[in-house]
């Protein structure tokens, strides 16, 4: 179901675009050109777009201007792409669900490890 506004009551009507087709988790849908896949999909009523990396709870449209990266899907096998910022183009491919790496989990994990690594390194009596 298309929740798109084609009539405002005060902007008026909503110029006419060309349509695009594109693919969401294995589904077609319809986008105007020059729209967001975040507007596309909200239009249809999709809100999650991934999980957490961390928790698995669900992630979707958060801030919608790139700073908050609550959107990423994956985008033709780029995983990581904001959706918000990125254009729909004909036939592209778009996946969510996955959970995707926590780059500062993971830099964080790497601190806490080199941070053991010396600390017993320091505690070790020479012979």
């Amino acid at each position: 179901m298309d929740r798109r506004i084609f009539h405002h009551p005060v902007l008026g009507d909503c110029p006419s675009r060309a349509t695009l087709t594109f693919w969401f988790d294995g589904a077609p849908y319809q986008a105007f050109e020059g729209e967001t896949i975040a507007a596309a999909l909200l239009s249809y009523g999709i809100r999650q777009l991934r999980v957490h990396e961390d928790s698995g709870t669900p992630r979707g449209i958060y801030c919608n201007i790139g700073h908050c990266f609550e959107c990423r899907v994956t985008v033709n096998e780029s995983p990581g792409i904001r959706a918000c910022l990125t254009l729909v183009e004909e036939g592209m491919e778009v996946r969510s669900g996955v959970q995707l790496a926590n780059p500062l989990a993971e830099q964080a994990r790497q601190t806490e490890e080199k941070q053991q690594r010396e600390s017993r390194q320091e505690g070790a009596v020479p012979q």
